[in-house]
């Protein structure tokens, strides 16, 4: 028998042989045989005591350490587009080593949270300690959980705050974080999904007080994956931007060019500005100047800053907070259209005759100044003779000039006819606490339409410039309805009472036409809703299969770059395509336009996710202190489990759960979009008027639960409350299908 190692012999071995760390190889490196093992284990025990050595399964490895193939869990990339690694699993009293991916093209694109199978290599003299290569996927990212954690004696439960969410998560003692009783908590899943007992969970961050008012848009940041901070070179980035001189730039600065906004708004990106064409060959005519923030000066290709806004995609906006796309270095100053400052801008100077038909554009780089910081109402104020301090010494050279090149604009898409829908847009207003004090609907004024009736027109002069000069560009697409959509909305326009024509080219002109017929009738809000529903989502791409909804072949998005990445793209093309600088569109954006496409449109998405899942948080704490009230409301949806119902006065989405109408059973009509009584035959549709009395609502989820009290203004039956007998169900369900099945063609009945 060879002479037993030292401590510090076995140690250099297990370090300099990373896969061969059982007992077994150990003493086989060292040649030790029968009862001196013995004497080996005991030196090995020594070593695990003192924190030198970890035992993982039947293997010895440096506790320090992680073992040379490991399952590692993707992080995001950083602004170099570097990805980290970190370990699954690490036991070591100091944090995870950092672990640098060093990927290859087979290895595919790796996500942020997917899980890998890695083999690791140690290195020296780098920001990282290991280096791994993908040996190969074990999964996609685990499921994230959103929730509220309450600790027990076997660790800790989640429950979470998502409406569909059924099922509580177990975490076990060693994965609670420090979390406390109580603590909103994100974290994820932890171990594999079983039918038998709780899923497993462990957590990744604490949030806070989950009841605190301001944490209802903190809980969509955090569900939806919003990134919230920005990073620090990224802020130093944009505090050291300067103040763009006029140096070739078109000097817009006498031209009085005023912002028109909301009285909230937190950017002033467009300005705008008409005059009278003086051309002869024109009578009537209007000279209208569109002026854009000039963001893409600041933010060029390639620079941290632009990483950050490509990774974002846009600005997210909630009732207290706005998650912006730039720092407010940019957003709030440099790159915003603040009265009585010079600002970089993009310029379009368009010629419209006097019925609104543009006759030529041109594009310009300039540097402007904003003569005035005007609101919506203010504005509309003065146009309907109330002008304020403000407006009155714009109001005959400014305002009116607006509104007459408006006049004509109205006249053009008339012409054009875009789809027309008519969805009052609600407002949640909060206290300085964050808590709600009032939900109403915002005034839909003619400033509003007049500012974007003039950036849709900016918007089509950006797409036809780069289609002209045959420059790279993202598109804002937006395809017609596909058949399956429109024979649902036809039903229910049948259903109502209405006719659209069948077995033709589908224009915007044929909706506007149903959309006419239901005006002034009870069912105008259900075909504005049923049309809305009926349409395709708009992306971003750079093909260009036409906007359907606005009734336009060239589209793109130019008029807000501070909050939009397709705008800076669209930007960036006019510089490139009219050789304005070295900042213009570059020949690797241009070559993964698609991928940008696709990654803005997926963010565009997220944002409006949380701007929803938040409003309805808000309306659920608003409503919560008025459960057992009656309120008016229309049937707004039809599912297997229930109907939806919009409420009148806030515009609040409820559930009534086809359990708490009665005890028989009820057929669902997919194609009629109907609930059908088999006892009863009450019939439950699209578009009825309801009283219904709340009976639950849950800020944390934003659930509002209902009980419906009448249907198109009569009482429900009464054998709608008794119980099913527990004899011939399958008989009744048999009739009530063949019922369903009629209501087809019939779509119409309704129960008196």
């Amino acid at each position: 028998m060879k002479k037993l190692p030292t401590k510090a012999e076995v140690l250099d071995w297990i370090t300099e042989h990373p896969t061969q760390g059982s007992k077994r190889d150990i003493a086989k490196a060292f040649g030790i045989k029968g009862a001196a093992r013995i004497d080996l284990k005991r030196i090995l025990k020594e070593l695990e005591a003192e924190g030198h050595l970890t035992k993982r399964k039947r293997n010895y490895r440096d506790a320090d350490g992680l073992p040379p193939v490991s399952v590692l869990r993707v992080m995001a990339p950083n602004r170099n587009g570097d990805q980290y690694l970190e370990p699954v699993e690490w036991e070591g009293d100091d944090p995870a080593p950092r672990i640098l991916l060093v990927s290859s093209k087979k290895d595919g694109a790796l996500g942020d949270g997917d899980r890998i199978l890695g083999r690791l290599a140690k290195v020296s003299g780098e920001d990282h300690a290991y280096e791994a290569r993908v040996i190969r996927r074990i999964g996609e990212s685990p499921d994230k959980i959103l929730g509220i954690f309450k600790s027990t004696a076997e660790g800790g439960r989640i429950t979470p705050i998502d409406k569909g969410a059924d099922k509580e998560w177990r975490v076990p003692p060693g994965a609670m974080s420090g979390a406390k009783d109580g603590e909103l908590v994100e974290a994820e899943q932890s171990g594999p999904k079983s039918r038998m007992g709780l899923p497993q969970a462990r957590i990744t961050a604490r949030l806070g007080d989950p009841t605190a008012a301001r944490s209802v848009s903190l809980i969509a940041i955090h569900q939806h994956g919003i990134p919230d901070a920005f990073p620090e070179e990224v802020v130093a980035a944009a505090e050291s931007a300067k103040p763009v001189k006029l140096g070739k730039r078109t000097d817009l600065r006498e031209l009085p060019l005023v912002t028109i906004d909301p009285s909230d708004a937190r950017d002033h990106d467009d300005a705008c500005f008409v005059q009278d064409d003086t051309d002869g060959n024109n009578p009537g005519g209007f000279v209208l100047w569109v002026a854009i923030a000039d963001v893409a000066h600041y933010v060029q290709p390639g620079s941290e800053l632009d990483r950050e806004a490509r990774k974002r995609g846009n600005s997210t906006y909630f009732p207290d907070r706005v998650v912006p796309m730039l720092p407010d270095a940019l957003s709030g100053d440099l790159c915003s259209l603040h009265e009585g400052v010079d600002r970089a801008c993009l310029a379009v100077r368009i010629v419209l005759d006097a019925t609104g038909k543009k006759l030529r554009h041109e594009f310009h780089r300039g540097l402007m100044r904003s003569h005035a910081s005007l609101n919506y109402q203010e504005v509309q104020a003065a146009q309907d003779g109330a002008p304020n301090e403000k407006t009155a010494p714009f109001l005959k050279d400014v305002i009116v000039p607006l509104y007459r090149a408006y006049g004509a604009l109205v006249k053009a898409r008339a012409r054009r006819e875009p789809l027309e829908l008519n969805l009052p847009e609600r407002q949640i207003v909060l206290d300085d606490t964050g808590k709600v004090t009032s939900v109403a609907f915002r005034d839909r004024l003619d400033a509003h339409k007049m500012i974007e009736e003039f950036m849709v027109l900016a918007n089509v002069c950006a797409a036809e410039t780069l289609i002209k000069k045959k420059t790279p560009l993202l598109f804002r697409v937006h395809e017609e309805p596909g058949p399956e959509k429109l024979d649902a909305l036809r039903e229910i326009a049948q259903a109502s009472g209405f006719s659209m024509a069948k077995g033709q080219v589908l224009k915007t002109e044929h909706l506007n036409r149903l959309l006419t017929q239901a005006a002034e009738t009870e069912h105008a809000e259900l075909m504005n809703i049923s049309a809305l529903r009926s349409m395709t989502q708009a992306y971003y791409g750079p093909e260009n299969f036409g906007h359907f909804g606005l009734a336009l072949q060239n589209y793109a998005h130019f008029t807000s770059p501070i909050r939009r990445y397709a705008d800076l793209i669209v930007h960036r093309g006019l510089i490139a395509a009219h050789g304005w600088g070295d900042d213009g569109l570059s020949a690797e954006e241009a070559d993964r336009l698609k991928e940008t496409g696709e990654l803005i449109s997926q963010t565009e998405r997220r944002s409006m996710m949380a701007e929803r899942d938040t409003a309805d948080r808000y309306l659920a704490a608003y409503l919560a202190d008025r459960v057992g009230t009656e309120l008016a409301g229309r049937i707004s949806g039809i599912a297997r489990f229930g109907a939806f119902v919009k409420l009148e006065e806030t515009g609040a989405d409820g559930l009534i759960p086809i359990s708490s109408i009665g005890r028989e059973y009820f057929v669902h009509n997919r194609d009629a979009q109907t609930l059908t009584g088999d006892s009863t035959g009450l019939v439950i549709g699209i578009g009825q008027q309801v009283l219904v009395r709340l009976a639950e609502a849950t800020p944390m989820t934003g659930g509002l639960m209902l009980e419906l009290l009448e249907l198109d203004g009569n009482a429900l039956p009464r054998r709608a409350g008794f119980a099913r007998k527990s004899s011939g169900k399958g008989r009744k369900q048999s009739a009530a299908r063949k019922r369903g099945s009629k209501l087809k063609k019939k779509a119409s009945r309704r129960r008196n």
